[in-house]
């Protein structure tokens, strides 16, 4: 049995019987005897065991109100979180804003090496106090910086800025394009 409530693991069962969430109990039947005709393993023609033990178990589930009525509180919460998920999805600047923190904590930890190099990281709490973000929202930034190589942990757990993430900052804060340099007034050869 598979255990709907993992958010890895939730299916809906409703989209997979193809039926509304308010669906009555002899609409789940109808919908499920014609599934299960369709996916039996003994129909030569379109028979899937996979499919048709989803579909038995979407079946067991809904059928029985106790179970349904448990299913529904983990179902309204996975429909909530997605329309969450749409929602800052949709918000103008949201991958901007996360640009912005990103290269913040570039600088903070780029400051920190420059400062001393011998003891170049910044733990936890420290970050969270210098970039006024929460631990829960540099989690993925943090993950991300990271994986890019541009940040790793020390020996002693903290932060510290990498050899990438410092050319990377360099590469983000360079102001005057060379270009710029050869034209500005005062410039002589």
């Amino acid at each position: 049995m598979v255990d709907w409530g993992e958010p890895e693991m939730f299916a809906d069962l409703y989209e997979l019987l193809e039926i509304s969430p308010n669906a009555n109990s002899d609409t789940i039947e109808r919908i499920f005897r014609h599934f299960a005709k369709r996916y039996h393993p003994d129909n030569p023609e379109t028979g899937d065991v996979e499919r048709f033990n989803e579909i038995v178990e979407a079946h067991d589930t809904l059928k029985d109100p106790v179970k349904r009525a448990k299913y529904d509180v983990l179902y309204r919460s996975f429909v909530e979180l997605h329309r969450e998920t749409v929602a800052e999805a949709s918000k103008p600047g949201t991958i901007e804003r996360d640009v912005v923190l990103q290269d913040r904590l570039l600088s903070l930890l780029y400051v920190r090496r420059r400062r001393d190099v011998n003891s170049p990281g910044i733990g936890d709490s420290e970050l969270e106090a210098l970039s006024g973000c929460p631990r829960e929202h540099l989690e993925f930034h943090l993950w991300y910086l990271k994986a890019k190589g541009w940040i790793a942990k020390t020996e002693n757990g903290l932060y510290a800025i990498t050899v990438e993430g410092v050319d990377r900052a360099n590469a983000e804060f360079q102001t005057v394009p060379a270009t710029n340099l050869i034209t500005r007034p005062g410039f002589t050869d």
